[in-house]
This record gives C-alpha cells, sequence and structure tokens, in this order.
C-alpha cells in the first residue's frame, strides 16, 4: 500500500471519526432536549389543571418527535442521506393517517374536549343525540355517559364536539315547567294563587327566582296553566315529583276540579 493510499484511508478514518462523535454528540443533546421537553409539556398541563391523561400523551408526543428529529440528524452527520428517509416517514404517515381517520378524528375531538371544558366529570349532559347523563369518564377517544336509570352510553368524541352539546348542570341551578289543566268553570284567578302557593311550599323549591304560575291555554276539555319553579340542578327531578304533588294535593283540597282526559274517556266508552 503506497504512502498515499495510507494518508486517504487515514483521512477517511479521521473524517468517519469525526461524524460518528458528531453524531453521538447530536444523540446526547438531542435526548437530553426530548427529556427537558417532556417535563416542559407535563408542567404545562399541570399549570393549566388539563386531564392527567392528555397531558401524558402530549408529552410522550412532544418527546418522541424530538427523538425522532434527533436521529435524522445524526443519520445525516456520517452521511446518510435523509431526505428519502424523511419521504418514506411520511409517506407512512399518511397512509396510517387515512387507515386511522375516524380513530384520529376522535382524539382530535377528545382533545378539543379536554382543552376547552364543555363539561367536566360529573355534568348531566345531551350530546350527540343521547338521553340525559352524567359525566362518567372523559377519554381520548369517546366520552361514557352513565344515565339516571343506571344504562352506560359510551358516545365517540368527533359525535360530541360534531352536534350541540347541553350541559345540565353548570349554571347550577334549573327550572322545572309543570303543566297543569283545570275544568272550565274555575276562577283563573283562583287557580293561580292556589298553584302559587302550593308550589312555594315544596322543599326542594327555591325561594329565588321566585315560583311563578301563568294561564297558557284554552284547551278542549281544561283551562291550562304552567307552574315554573327553580332548583338545584341536582334536585331537578325531585324539584318535579314535588310541584306535582303539590299541586294535585291543593286543587284536590280546595275542591278544583281535574278533568278527565278526554282520549281515555273515550277508549273507555268503546270498552263499554
Amino acid at each position: 500500500m503506497t504512502e498515499e493510499q495510507i494518508a486517504a484511508w487515514t483521512e477517511r478514518g479521521a473524517e468517519m471519526g469525526l461524524a460518528g462523535l458528531k453524531a453521538v454528540a447530536i444523540v446526547a443533546i438531542g435526548w437530553v432536549l426530548a427529556t427537558w421537553t417532556r417535563r416542559l409539556v407535563v408542567r404545562t398541563v399541570e399549570r393549566r389543571k388539563l386531564d392527567l391523561a392528555l397531558g401524558r400523551f402530549l408529552a410522550s408526543l412532544a418527546q418522541w418527535a424530538v427523538v425522532g428529529a434527533t436521529l435524522i440528524a445524526a443519520l445525516g452527520a456520517v452521511g446518510v442521506e435523509t431526505a428519502s428517509l424523511v419521504a418514506m416517514f411520511a409517506s407512512a404517515g399518511i397512509a396510517v393517517g387515512l387507515a386511522l381517520q375516524g380513530s384520529l378524528s376522535n382524539f382530535a375531538s377528545g382533545v378539543l374536549i379536554l382543552v376547552f371544558r364543555p363539561f367536566t366529570i360529573d355534568d348531566v349532559v345531551v350530546v350527540g343525540g343521547a338521553a340525559p347523563g352524567r359525566v362518567l369518564e372523559i377519554g381520548l377517544f369517546s366520552t361514557t355517559l352513565v344515565t339516571a336509570d343506571n344504562q352506560k352510553i359510551i358516545v365517540p368524541n368527533s359525535v360530541v364536539t360534531g352536534g350541540t352539546i347541553v350541559n345540565l348542570t353548570t349554571m347550577g341551578t334549573r327550572r322545572a315547567d309543570i303543566e297543569v289543566g283545570v275544568a272550565y268553570g274555575n276562577d283563573p284567578a283562583r287557580v293561580l294563587e292556589v298553584l302559587r302557593e302550593a308550589a312555594r311550599g315544596c322543599e326542594h323549591v327555591l325561594p329565588e327566582p321566585a315560583p311563578n304560575v301563568l294561564f297558557v291555554g284554552l284547551g278542549a276539555s281544561s283551562i291550562d296553566f304552567r307552574v315554573m319553579t327553580w332548583g338545584k340542578s341536582a334536585d331537578f327531578l325531585m324539584v318535579g315529583h314535588e310541584v306535582r304533588t303539590a299541586c294535585y294535593q291543593a286543587l284536590d283540597r280546595e275542591g278544583i276540579e281535574i278533568p278527565f282526559p278526554q282520549v281515555v274517556m273515550h277508549q273507555a266508552k268503546q270498552t263499554a
């Protein structure tokens, strides 16, 4: 081997060694940056009081993104052509994205729910056309509800954010409207007062806003009233039960007749 060849191989080895050291340094720095990025994301999520599961996922995603960029930079430092490698990863990402389009849509919607918080755990909501339910869990891909009759409903997050979200809890109070019909011939002013006093005496009805009663219609067989009462959101069903019971008992006590529904009377005549 000639001196020129030895010199060339020595120079080439030195270049490769220097490139290797540079790649090792890039990997070491990148790993430190990845760890720092993960901690930063976790702290940001904790400071903003976001969901812990979302925070861990985003932290891992950021960490591996930095690690991936570091490895590509390290390969470029040792002379590997990275353009084709990046293009390959991009193509693979697009293919995976298309295959998981529905899941990614649910994930993106889950992130929006956890960040903007239209509802939280234990809120009672109406979403995706499902029956009102208490929020049991907000996942990255779906939201789990439990209805009043203990049915478990799992709604994809894309369905939740794709429609109207009705939060029945967040305002703290709800108004319960009770429809009452009494027979013709009764004095409307007297009926209004009887119903109003009955509503005021209910345990779970709030004194403010005060219960109100309106004369709302002239039915085929009754004059119709609407009793409007306010209660805490958690007591909504109990408020309706108490007001209906109190109104019926008050009308019966005052001798105010509640007409028998015509449809029932008609069916009874047909049976006879």
